[in-house]
């Protein structure tokens, strides 16, 4: 296997390029993953997306990398390219450039998955037909971006339309996040998110806008088979033009002197109660 000892190589450069600059990730069409947690969902769900495996010498020398190799595949074939991608950093090289407190040693270059419209308006769940969506403007924190994708996974949401203004998905930030949903929940950015969401209309999805001035109590709504759960900005909420096209405002009670919940915790509790 390569081995890097110096902060000047090229790869090391890429690397921290890919990790910074929103730019280098959309140019390339790839991004960073980093642990060994979100690595083997990789290596499960989209093995044929890893395009470098980056690991520490203490990685490299230590009981993982025999984890690493007797799950990298199934397949001989994949397993041997796989295993030709591995290249190893020095540690203090790699503890400067990894994104987490206490680095875990791993990190790939994985390319980023792409999603159509259909792919999310064309789900159905198993159990119910039931289907719903969610709906994300401006939203502007890495953390509750990726909370919401992991959230709408484990709700069992068909999956997100977001705003463009809206928090890279493919920050390092957001892609720790989301536990690996990343490559199970389908999303797309839409250009124009009002079009967008008229689109779901009318294709029969009900759309509920989250909202704090007025409305109805959010269970006190049957929801639709096909429903989509619309979040707005940390800050400012939901834009007029937005709110206008919804069918329904929703609105969750609170005690005490808090004006709104957290993002996240709001796409959470609605999804889960629809």
């Amino acid at each position: 296997m390569e081995m890097i000892t110096s902060n000047k190589n090229e790869k090391i450069k890429n690397l921290q390029a890919l990790l910074k600059l929103k730019k280098e990730r959309d140019r390339q069409g790839v991004f960073v993953i980093e642990g060994l947690r979100i690595f083997k969902d990789t290596l499960e769900t989209a093995p044929g997306f890893i395009e470098g495996i980056y690991v520490s010498e203490s990685f490299a020398s230590g009981t993982f990398m025999d984890e690493l190799k007797a799950g990298i595949s199934e397949t001989d074939n994949l397993r041997l390219r796989l295993s030709e991608k591995i290249t190893v950093i020095r540690e203090s090289i790699f503890n400067s450039i990894s994104q987490t407190v206490t680095p875990q040693g791993i990190m790939c270059i994985v390319k980023k998955p792409e999603y159509r419209m259909e792919d999310i308006t064309g789900a159905l769940s198993e159990k119910s037909g039931h289907v719903k969506i969610l709906l994300l403007e401006n939203i502007q924190d890495p953390g509750n971006l990726g909370t919401m994708l992991r959230t709408a996974e484990a709700a069992g949401t068909a999956g997100i339309v977001m705003s463009r203004d809206c928090a890279d998905i493919f920050n390092p930030k957001v892609v720790r996040s989301t536990m690996g949903s990343i490559f199970r929940v389908p999303f797309i950015y839409a250009e124009d998110f009002c079009a967008a969401t008229g689109q779901l209309k009318a294709n029969g999805f009900t759309i509920y806008a989250a909202y704090l001035h007025g409305g109805v109590k959010y269970t006190g709504v049957h929801y639709d088979v096909k429903s989509a759960i619309m979040i707005g900005n940390e800050g400012n909420g939901l834009t007029d033009e937005a709110v206008a096209i919804a069918d329904k405002r929703l609105y969750i009670p609170m005690a005490g002197k808090i004006e709104s919940l957290n993002a996240a915790v709001a796409a959470a509790i609605l999804l889960y109660h629809v």
